[in-house]
């Protein structure tokens, strides 16, 4: 194992906080001792303490039951935490929705609405916001560009596959601009082959957008393909069990995939599951 891989191996609280590939420090996301204990006593997460800072890739990986997704909410305050703090661009979440402090939120469903055009799911988020047809109309256009979908403007839900429908709902997220891309197993339902493609797409979009991103899976290639850093969570509750930096260049291809880097990195990652699984296990 290499030394950059046995560092990927060390707990949290021995590494220095790894910044690999973001374009600098702003943090645009603190949460600071935040916890959450659902109405019915169940505790979701121990205080985390994370910083995720602008441009950078993190992704949340864990067994099921962690918190991933309850963290992500969080972050994207469709829940608030119990005990500790979040802040945005080093506020309050009043600030998101200001010039260039924007977030988006792409779920495990597609969520489209079955009656209605591609070009009308995707235009939904500028509807809600009153922004005119006529200036949406190139937005819309611009999106459906950029997720490889500009020929199925037209199409309706049912005409499209799994993977064409997940490409629609990332261009509604993208036809607002986004600063902060939040996005909950994606592509989890999807086969292989549709996978790494997507994550291919995603990681060029991410690299092209300057998008600082949140990426839930529970795939360990996944995670090392896409991520500049990766979240290993603990389980009983939720917390932070430690931190991988993915030190590689970007944007990244199918040399990436194949090389003994990756191998290595998927290697110690699993390691990282293995113990975190081992210590649910035992409590």
């Amino acid at each position: 194992m290499t030394s950059e891989v046995a560092e990927c191996a060390a707990t949290a609280s021995e590494l220095s906080p790894p910044q690999a590939g973001a374009r600098d420090r702003t943090p645009v996301v603190e949460i600071l001792s935040a916890d959450k204990v659902f109405p019915n006593g169940t505790r979701a997460l121990a205080p985390i303490d994370l910083k995720i800072t602008d441009g950078e890739f993190l992704t949340l990986i864990g067994p099921s039951g962690c918190g991933k997704s309850t963290l992500l909410k969080l972050i994207a305050n469709l829940i608030e935490p119990t005990d500790g703090r979040i802040l945005w661009w080093s506020g309050g979440f009043d600030k998101v929705g200001t010039a260039d402090r924007s977030l988006a939120f792409v779920f495990q469903d597609p969520t489209l609405m079955p009656w209605a055009r591609v070009e009308t799911n995707v235009r939904l988020p500028l509807d809600l916001a009153g922004v005119p047809k006529a200036e949406s109309r190139g937005r819309v256009a611009d999106a459906l560009v950029r997720v490889g979908l500009e020929g199925f403007a037209r199409s309706y839900p049912r005409q499209l596959s799994g993977g064409m429908k997940m490409r629609v709902s990332i261009a509604r997220s993208l036809v607002t601009s986004p600063n902060l891309l939040l996005m909950d197993e994606p592509f989890g339902a999807l086969d292989e082959f549709t996978r790494n493609r997507l994550d291919a797409d995603l990681v060029r979009l991410w690299w092209e957008r300057k998008l600082t991103t949140v990426f839930v899976t529970h795939s360990i290639y996944e995670a090392v393909f896409l991520s500049t850093r990766v979240v290993v969570m603990g389980a009983r509750p939720g917390r932070v069990f430690k931190v991988m930096s993915i030190d590689e260049p970007h944007p990244r291809d199918e040399s990436f995939r194949n090389s003994p880097h990756f191998a290595e990195y998927c290697r110690a990652l699993s390691a990282s599951l293995t113990e975190v699984s081992l210590e649910q296990m035992q409590r």
